[in-house]
């Protein structure tokens, strides 16, 4: 049986993710008022038989109908660009984590940390401890409540690494370098996965 966390978002772990979520929220509602008040002035034009022959123009109603949509939109693309300015704010990151596409494995590398590398591979062992195509046999680490600098970039064909429960995901773009800010505020395992139909093994690229 389906429930509700399986088709809503993931829970935020980063305060981007969050303001994410709320914009989601935010938007829906909107959406929900005018879902609801368009049907219902169709339900009520199917079951009114009133008509009025001296009724030549309604300035007023065609004032509301244009000024009620230019209102709806601008309470909907003000939160929407500050989050797009906040998305690509980076502050003074305290470091540098690089991701590398490949086909189709990801490459880390912690360059402030005496040039770290390592190859991350999904795990094809069954494993009762493990998410089944989601785990690593090296899985990145990172600290949290830490401003982090995602640098990705690929070496074959385009990637996406994104991690859904931070907010982040960027495209690896050969011979490009793609940037990010990323803040973790709680600890745990994240996980993710390539988002670009990269090739034959295009689902086996998790995070």
């Amino acid at each position: 049986m389906t429930t509700w966390p399986n088709i809503y978002l993931q829970d935020s772990a980063s305060p981007l993710m969050e303001q994410l979520i709320l914009f989601h929220d935010h938007i829906m509602l909107i959406l929900m008022m005018i879902v609801t008040t368009v049907s219902y002035i169709m339900i009520m034009l199917f079951f009114n038989k009133y008509t009025d022959r001296n009724l030549l123009e309604g300035q007023m109603i065609e004032l509301i109908w244009t000024v009620t949509p230019t209102m709806t939109l601008f309470f909907i693309a003000t939160p929407s660009l500050r989050l797009l300015y906040f998305m690509d704010e980076i502050n003074s990151p305290m470091m540098t984590t690089k991701a590398v596409g490949h086909q189709w494995y990801w490459t880390y590398e912690y360059s402030d940390f005496n040039d770290t590398e390592f190859d991350s591979y999904m795990m094809n062992k069954e494993n009762i401890n493990e998410l089944r195509l989601l785990d690593v046999d090296n899985r990145m680490v990172l600290p949290s409540n830490t401003f982090i600098r995602m640098i990705v970039t690929s070496t074959d064909v385009i990637h996406s690494w994104t991690l859904p429960s931070s907010g982040v995901k960027i495209d690896g773009t050969p011979g490009r370098l793609n940037q990010a800010s990323l803040m973790l505020n709680r600890n745990g395992l994240l996980f993710g996965q390539c988002s670009e139909i990269c090739g034959t093994n295009h689902s086996f690229m998790p995070i």
